[in-house]
């Protein structure tokens, strides 16, 4: 972990550039506005500049800082590919090359959980890690039955690092106003924090992963490996093989990634009615083609507890944005909070930056492709004041929802998934089917 900014201070010094470096460029801008600049003209260059910083330091941080801008990854839309093309690129960056922990490491976290004797919980226990994520990695082992498992090791100092990151995000929310002036960055941030500190807490990843294991027993579209056991910063579950949805993505033959697409979406849409909760990393190295058909599920440490299921309105307002009736889909996005009491936005903008969203359950089936994603983006690209996406806000209640269909549209994109996807939006979205009437049997894939 070395090559990444994992002290305290460090942390702290590098995210309090963000606001001398805003002040600054506030000054300029007012110099230039005085020297006969147009107010938006200097806005705009105040605005880009701000942006350029604020993905640089985000970028360049892990945990806290590296969430949040997977949060907010939506509103990229509104801002320019040469602002946040560093950005992405640093993010994989970092996700691809997360060093392990050294072998003693390993050995000291297990001694710690398991006790000095947690040898004799394995037959074997492979020191190489299998994978490697942002607060974790894993590796493969035979526990002392026989049976082959997954052993999560939490990396010492992780949740240190992610919740001082929030500490410190939390006192720029007047930067990301600047970009994004209709949210609630605040509120955003505190959510998401909360959420952190779940995936922290490994025994509540296990209690959802057995949750999700005890709903899809035997069932013959997906797979979830079960608990065996956790500790705070140990998980140990059943192993799974299969393919992982990132290679079905560059390898896959198109019957495969269209049925990897359809499975994944009714594994989210199901979900919630199902387990009352929402797999909320919808990242392709957390889904496995298994070699029986199924889609095999990994990684619970990030869920939207969903006792109830979706909210009523969020299918409803699909619907009636499929009919075309804008003024009622503003209307009930206003009184869910995504847009605020003081804004105004524009019907056929707003249409443009849902499509990408809704458009997929308007028609009987459908092709996601990068092709059509990045036309949608093209449409909302820009950083005038009136960028509709400039405009809109998260609701904490949606912030989870957000990141998984953001994410989920961008998954089915890279597989090119040709689906019946309105088949699923009727048969688990409440709200979405016209009438009782309309709820049809799953489709066979």
């Amino acid at each position: 972990m070395s090559d990444l900014p994992r002290r305290a201070v460090t942390r702290t010094a590098k995210l309090a550039t963000l606001p001398l470096s805003f002040a600054g460029r506030t000054a300029l801008g007012l110099g230039k506005r005085i020297g006969g600049k147009s107010a938006e003209i200097v806005t705009q260059e105040i605005q880009q500049r701000t942006a350029e910083q604020i993905f640089k330091v985000l970028g360049e941080l892990k945990g806290g800082a590296m969430k949040l801008g997977q949060a907010l990854s939506i509103f990229e839309a509104a801002l320019p590919p040469e602002i946040v093309g560093p950005y992405r690129a640093t993010l994989t960056k970092l996700q691809d090359a997360a060093p392990p922990l050294p072998v003693a490491t390993v050995h000291k976290v297990l001694a710690e959980q398991l006790g000095d004797d947690w040898r004799e919980n394995f037959v074997s226990f492979d020191d190489r890690p299998t994978a490697a994520a942002s607060i974790g990695q894993v590796h493969r082992a035979v526990w002392h039955d026989g049976r082959e498992v997954a052993v999560k090791i939490q990396y010492p100092g992780a949740g240190k690092a992610l919740l001082g990151d929030f500490t410190q995000l939390a006192r720029l929310s007047k930067l990301f106003g600047v970009l994004l002036p209709g949210l609630d960055i605040k509120a955003v941030l505190t959510e998401l924090r909360e959420r952190i500190a779940e995936e922290l807490d490994y025994f509540r990843e296990a209690e959802a992963q057995h949750a999700f294991a005890l709903e899809f027993k035997n069932d013959p579209d997906f797979c979830v490996p079960d608990v065996i056991a956790a500790n705070e910063m140990v998980l140990v579950t059943e192993w799974m093989d299969g393919t992982p949805l990132s290679r079905v993505i560059t390898d896959g033959t198109q019957e495969q990634r269209d049925r990897a697409g359809l499975l994944f979406v009714r594994f989210l849409f199901s979900s919630p009615a199902r387990v009352g909760m929402l797999h909320a990393d919808p990242h392709p190295g957390n889904f496995r083609m298994l070699a029986d058909g199924r889609l095999g599920v990994l990684d619970f440490g990030a869920v939207n507890r969903m006792p109830d299921g979706y909210p009523a309105v969020f299918g409803q307002l699909t619907r009636i944005f499929n009919h075309g009736d804008m003024d009622t889909v503003i209307a009930g996005l206003r009184a869910e909070g995504f847009i605020r009491d003081h804004f105004d936005v524009d019907a056929d903008a707003l249409r443009a930056f849902l499509a990408p969203y809704i458009e997929p359950t308007a028609v009987e089936e459908f092709t996601f492709s990068r092709e059509w994603l990045q036309a949608q983006a093209a449409s909302v690209t820009d950083l005038r004041p009136t960028n509709v996406i400039r405009q809109l806000n998260l609701p904490v209640s949606y912030v989870l929802i957000h990141r998984v269909h953001a994410a989920g549209v961008g998954v089915l994109c890279q597989l090119g998934t040709t689906a019946r996807f309105r088949d699923e939006a009727i048969r688990w979205v409440p709200g979405f089917a016209d009438d009782p009437d309309e709820v049809s049997e799953p489709v066979p894939v």
